[in-house]
C-alpha cells in the first residue's frame, strides 16, 4: 500500500518503489496540482533526484508522467540536494517540487519527497489530496499517462537545467563567505556518498578555505552506511580531520537537508550544539531577531537562551514540516531538530544541511576560535547540557495514543530526584524536571520500536533518564 508521511512516499527500491508505483505516485500528483492550478499558462514542477540507485531513472518517469499531463517539467541534470530543488520552486514560481530520494535512509530504499510551492515539505492536505487520487487510479490503472522521454525533450514539455546555481548564490548572500575567507579555515567535508557532493566545496572555492572533500564519488550503496550525519558513520570523517589537521569536518546526508559535524579533535557536534550556536550568532554577531522553533525532541539550552534574549520559543512534534509551517506564519529567526534539519531567517522553510554546514563556519570565522573551545564556552553559559537517545525495539506496534494515556496517567512526581515540573503529549510524554533536564519517551507510529530522549546536565544523569524511560515503557506494556 503506498501512503505518504511526513514528507512523501518512502519504499524498498524493487519491493514497493517500482517504476509502475512510481508511475502511479506521479499520476496522483499530476492530478493534484492540476486540480488547484489556477493560471492560465501551465502548471510546472521542479525535479531533482539524489545517488541512489536508478534515482536518475525514476526521476525521468516522473517527469514523463507530469509531461504527459501538459506540466511544465524543470529536470535537474544531476544528482542535486533537496534545497536546491525546493529553493528553485520558489525562485521559478513552480507549483512543486519532487525529489526521487530516501534521505538518511538504508540504501534499498527510496523515496519520492514532494514540496509545496513555498519550498517547504507539502502540507497533510496536499498528501492526502494525492492519497485521494491514488485511491481512484488503483481503481482505474488505464489514467496513467505517460510520454516518450525523447520527444518530450524535443518539445521542451521537458527541460534539463542545473538547479545548483541559483540556490548558491542565495546562500551566498545569508552568509559572510568573505569573513570565512580571512580565517583561511581547514575543512573536511563528507557528503557520505550522498548528493550534497561538491556543494559546500564548490560555495567556498572563491574562499582562502582550504577543503577537503571524501566520500564524494557516486556510490548508490552509501558504502554500506546510512547516509546519515551521526556518530556512528563518521569515522572516515574523523580520519580525515586528523589526517589533514583540518579545524572541522562537516556532513550531510544523503539527500543534504540535515548537517553534522566534528571539530578539530574528532568529537562528534550534534544539531543540538550547531543550533544553539547559530542562533547566539545570529543575535549577537548579526543583530537578528525573531521566535526560536524546535522540535519537542531539542536541547533545552535553546529554551535558556530564549529567556535570555527575550524570544518567543515555540515547541512542535517531530517533523520539519512542522517547523516550516510555523516559519511561513511567524517571524522565525531558526528553526531546527534534533535529526539535524534546521533552517533560518531569510532561507525556505526547509532544513538544510549545506547552508547550516557554511553557518557554523562563519559562526568559527567570527568567534576565532577552535570549535571546541566555542562549544565549551556555549556550555558554560547555557549548560551543562548532554543529550543521547535509545530506540528499543518492541515484540509489537502499540498504539501511541493508548500508550501516552497510559504513562501520562502514570506519571511520576520526581525523575532523577528532580521534580517533575510539567509534562508535555503534543508527541509521545515529555516529563520536564526542574534542573531543565527531560525525558521524552515516543512510540513510533510506523513500526515496533519505543523512542526514548533525554537531556541532563551529566553523563550519569542521562543514562539514568534513559534507564528510567525504558522502566516507564515497559511497565505500561506489561
Amino acid at each position: 500500500m503506498i501512503s505518504f508521511g511526513t514528507d512523501g512516499w518512502r519504499a524498498v527500491i524493487a519491493e514497493g518503489f517500482t517504476f509502475e508505483n512510481v508511475r502511479l505516485v506521479s499520476q496522483a500528483t499530476a492530478n493534484a496540482i492540476l486540480e488547484t492550478h489556477t493560471k492560465d499558462t501551465p502548471a510546472e514542477v521542479i525535479i531533482g533526484y539524489d545517488t541512489r540507485f536508478l534515482s536518475d531513472r525514476f526521476a525521468i518517469e516522473v517527469a514523463c508522467v507530469m509531461a504527459a499531463n501538459n506540466i511544465a517539467v524543470w529536470l535537474s541534470r544531476s544528482d542535486v540536494p533537496t534545497p536546491a530543488v525546493s529553493y528553485n520552486v520558489v525562485h521559478k514560481g513552480a507549483n512543486a517540487g519532487i525529489v526521487i530520494t530516501a534521505s538518511h535512509n538504508p540504501p534499498r530504499y527510496n523515496g519520492f519527497k514532494l514540496k509545496a510551492h513555498y519550498g517547504g515539505s507539502a502540507t497533510v492536505e496536499d498528501s492526502e489530496r494525492i492519497e485521494n487520487h491514488l485511491k481512484l487510479l488503483q481503481d482505474s490503472p488505464k489514467s496513467v499517462f505517460t510520454m516518450d522521454y525523447e520527444q518530450a525533450l524535443r518539445e521542451e514539455k521537458i527541460r534539463r537545467f542545473d538547479p545548483t546555481w541559483v540556490y548558491y548564490q542565495h546562500l551566498s548572500e545569508l552568509i559572510d563567505l568573505d569573513r570565512i575567507s580571512q580565517r583561511e579555515l581547514k575543512v573536511v567535508c563528507d557528503a557520505m556518498w550522498g548528493a550534497g557532493r561538491g556543494a559546500i566545496p564548490t560555495i567556498l572555492s572563491r574562499t582562502a578555505t582550504h577543503v577537503t572533500e571524501i566520500r564524494g564519488a557516486m556510490n548508490p550503496g552509501f558504502g554500506g552506511i546510512h547516509p546519515e550525519p551521526i556518530t556512528r558513520y563518521l569515522k572516515e570523517l574523523s580520519v580525515s580531520i586528523a589526517r589533514h589537521g583540518a579545524d572541522v569536518g562537516l556532513a550531510t546526508d544523503g539527500d543534504a537537508d540535515r548537517i553534522g559535524a566534528m571539530d578539530a579533535h574528532g568529537n562528534f557536534v550534534d544539531p543540538h550544539h550547531i543550533m544553539a550556536l547559530s542562533l547566539r550568532h545570529l543575535i549577537e554577531q548579526k543583530n537578528l531577531r525573531g521566535d526560536i522553533v524546535k522540535t519537542i525532541s531539542t536541547t533545552a539550552m535553546l529554551d535558556r537562551m530564549a529567556d535570555k534574549y527575550a524570544l518567543k520559543l515555540h515547541e512542535t512534534p517531530v517533523g520539519f514540516n512542522h517547523i516550516g509551517d510555523l516559519m511561513m506564519k511567524h517571524d522565525i529567526l531558526i528553526g531546527g531538530e534534533e535529526s539535524g534539519g534546521i533552517s533560518i531567517k531569510g532561507h525556505i522553510p526547509e532544513g538544510d544541511g549545506v547552508l547550516m554546514g557554511l553557518l557554523l563556519l562563519e559562526v568559527m570565522a567570527y568567534a576565532k576560535a577552535p570549535l571546541h573551545v566555542i562549544i565549551a564556552d556555549l556550555q558554560a553559559t547555557y549548560g551543562p547540557a548532554l543529550y543521547a537517545r535509545e530506540d528499543v525495539k518492541l515484540a509489537k506496534q502499540v498504539s501511541k495514543k493508548d500508550m501516552v494515556q497510559r504513562l501520562s496517567d502514570s506519571a511520576p512526581s520526581h525523575l532523577n530526584g528532580e521534580s517533575v515540573v510539567r509534562i508535555n503529549t503534543m508527541d509521545g510524554i515529555k516529563y520536564y524536571m526542574s534542573d531543565y533536564s527531560w525525558l521524552l519517551i515516543r512510540p513510533s507510529g510506523t513500526e515496533p520500536v519505543l523512542r526514548i530522549y533525554a537531556e541532563a546536565p551529566t553523563q550519569e544523569a542521562v543514562n539514568s533518564l534513559l534507564k528510567a524511560g525504558g522502566e516507564l515503557g515497559n511497565a505500561v506494556l506489561s
